[in-house]
Parts: C-alpha cells; sequence; structure tokens
C-alpha cells in the first residue's frame, strides 16, 4: 500500500489582493497546475460563496496563499493582510492552509501573459491589468512554486 506522502494532493492557490484574489489549481501527482478565475475582492474580503463553489468544485486537500515578502526576506504590512486572508480561509474552511513565498509573482506571471498576448491575435497586447488582471496567473506561479519545493512531478 503506498505511503500517505505518496498519495496525490490537490492543492488550490490563491493570490490575495485587495481588490482581485487570483486562483489556480494543480495536483501532486503530475507536479502541475493551471490558472482559474479571478475573484473580486472588497477591500481583501472576497465573495466567499464563489471561493466556496471553488472548494466544492476541486476538492482540495490543501490551500496555499502567496506571502507577500519584500527582498530581504521582511515582513511587510501586507504580508499581515494575506496571512489574516490565511486564516480566516482555515476557519471558514477547516482545511490546511500553508503560505508560500510570492516574490516577483506577479512579474512572473505578467511576463507569462505578456507571451499570452504576443501569440494570440485575438488579445490586445496593451490591456490594462487593471481592466484584466493577472491574479490568476500570478496564483498559478505560486502553485507552481509549491509544488517544486515538493518536488513533484519529477523523474525518480
Amino acid at each position: 500500500m503506498p505511503d500517505r506522502e505518496d498519495k496525490p494532493v490537490t492543492a488550490l492557490a490563491f493570490d490575495f489582493g485587495i481588490r482581485h484574489i487570483g486562483t489556480a489549481v494543480g495536483q501532486t501527482l503530475t507536479g502541475t497546475g493551471r490558472p482559474l478565475v479571478v475573484l473580486k475582492a472588497r477591500d481583501g474580503q472576497p465573495d466567499w460563496l464563489a471561493l466556496s463553489n471553488l472548494l466544492d468544485e476541486w476538492r482540495p486537500a490543501v490551500l496555499l496563499v502567496g506571502l507577500p515578502l519584500n527582498m530581504d526576506d521582511s515582513e511587510s504590512e501586507f504580508s499581515a493582510r494575506a496571512r489574516k486572508f490565511a486564516r480566516r480561509l482555515h476557519g471558514r474552511f477547516g482545511l490546511p492552509v500553508k503560505m508560500v513565498d510570492e516574490r516577483l509573482s506577479t512579474r512572473e506571471a505578467k511576463e507569462r501573459d505578456g507571451a499570452l498576448r504576443k501569440n494570440s491575435r485575438s488579445r490586445d497586447s496593451r490591456a490594462s491589468y487593471r481592466k484584466e488582471p493577472v491574479d490568476n496567473l500570478a496564483a498559478q506561479v505560486i502553485l507552481e512554486a509549491w509544488l517544486a519545493d515538493r518536488d513533484c512531478g519529477r523523474a525518480p
């Protein structure tokens, strides 16, 4: 019988923000993730029903929240808000929540989005990130960092 550690784990990742919260889903079997929706938020408060529906749909075993650290590893006021969001997730849904270093995730997300826009004639390459946020791509970056730390998807 396989070890509990070898059992595939589905994770739902969040890129916390004041106006938008990006989401992504992935699992340890393949070590991959994909962006989902960007939830609207009001002062960091998501639509809890929409978030609950995501959990019902994907049935994750763990939730990941990006921790916005400064480049010197120190925490900021925004780090405290992300931690508060993580505590609320755990309190509402009872699932384990892990904080994941998200430094430069938005930058990586914008680079990915730029590549997508360049390769797609249907998207305006000059679109505003305010109108078309990349928070779901940032959540995917956060998820992939967690998967990489677990050495998921690597050949033995």
